[in-house]
């Protein structure tokens, strides 16, 4: 048998970038023949919507019970190692390494996007993390500099985000475009921002007025259950009457293939962006992190544009500057998805390739 692997990070949680993550790596996988279990936020809808044999991510009983059973705890990707949302992310995931590396267990951390980390907890707990894995590949150079500020000291490698490596969505080639009437969608992922002085309900609701003015529908899509839901609805009652809205998309699949359909997407949210890319859509991100400005080099069409300052109108004038542009654009995304996917492959090679040594031994 080839092994057993536990995936753990912020999969089975509502958003649709993790999950993506997750299901990009497995996919990846392929026919290498490893058993997975999950470490979910929901382990009955992710054995329901994927199959995957899952145990609550929270439940430390659970955990410790599963441990002797597999052969590695593997983290397939996701900004889980920051401290912006709350330094208890980092504290947590250092915490199953710990346990893992007690317990005998190979430790395996890959496509990761590091930082921000600002707090001194924070960086103890992600490079204590770090230092005990046995194999580690960050998905930017960026994650890359944050581990060596604070002091991780092992070989690590830089490869790509793991959601690069979902399959192609089933959408048929003749399906018709997602429009409203005779206007051209354009999907807009938007996330609400903490202790930024940025109004991104009001940001927005005046982007997708002068979008609707200039001739395109606006849709809304909810990336993550837990957190837009709130401002998607916000957004609309700004705007002053309903925008229409992709809400409750339960799979990274099914929005592949809505995404597919439209004519354009701006996003705040990384895997939105990748997503559109992974369906050839050339996205027009907006920076209010450093992985978004990562992901908007690595695709080479356009510098993500800053979210401090940003107005409503240097939106539209970045769209409309990517449409002109979106032939051209598209082609180039293709062959940076193609580089990509193949930087993507390296997290399956370490995962590979640290698995075998583990059940030599």
């Amino acid at each position: 048998m080839a092994g057993h692997i536990l995936l753990a990070g912020y999969l089975g949680a509502g958003n649709l970038g993790d999950d993506a993550v997750m299901l990009g790596f497995v996919h990846g996988l392929g026919s290498l023949g490893y058993d997975v279990s999950v470490m979910s936020g929901s382990p009955e809808e992710t054995y329901r919507l994927y199959g995957f044999h899952s145990i609550q991510r929270r439940d430390m009983k659970a955990f410790e019970e599963i441990l002797p059973k597999v052969d590695a705890l593997v983290f397939p990707g996701g900004s889980i190692f920051q401290d912006v949302t709350s330094v208890k992310s980092a504290m947590y995931y250092s915490q199953l390494v710990k346990k893992a590396k007690s317990a005998g267990k190979k430790v395996i951390l890959v496509g990761q996007g590091v930082g921000p980390l600002n707090s001194f907890l924070g960086k103890r707990a992600a490079a204590a993390a770090f230092n005990a894995a046995d194999a580690i590949a960050v998905r930017d150079p960026a994650s890359l500099q944050t581990l060596k500020n604070i002091g991780v000291s092992r070989n690590v490698r830089v490869t790509a985000d793991s959601a690069y490596l979902m399959p192609p969505p089933t959408t048929a080639d003749d399906a018709p475009e997602f429009a409203v009437g005779q206007m051209k969608s354009v999907g807009i992922s938007a996330r609400p921002i903490k202790d930024r002085k940025v109004d991104v309900a009001s940001l927005f609701a005046d982007f997708c007025r002068m979008l609707y003015q200039s001739g395109s529908m606006p849709v809304l899509i909810e990336m993550d259950r837990n957190e837009d839901g709130p401002l998607i609805l916000e957004i609309s009652k700004r705007q002053g009457g309903k925008v229409p809205d992709l809400r409750k998309v339960t799979t990274p699949m099914q929005l592949q293939g809505r995404l597919a359909r439209m004519d354009a997407l701006v996003a705040m949210r990384l895997h939105a962006g990748i997503l559109a890319a992974t369906v050839g859509i050339p996205p027009v991100m907006i920076g209010y992190d450093p992985k978004v400005n990562a992901f908007a080099h690595s695709l080479d069409v356009g510098a993500a544009l800053p979210l401090d300052g940003l107005s409503a109108g240097r939106m539209l004038e970045a769209f409309q500057q990517s449409q002109k542009d979106r032939d051209r654009n598209a082609k180039i995304v293709t062959r940076k998805l193609e580089e990509l996917v193949k930087a993507a492959e390296g997290n399956i090679e370490l995962t590979r390739d640290t698995m075998e040594s583990t059940v030599r031994r």
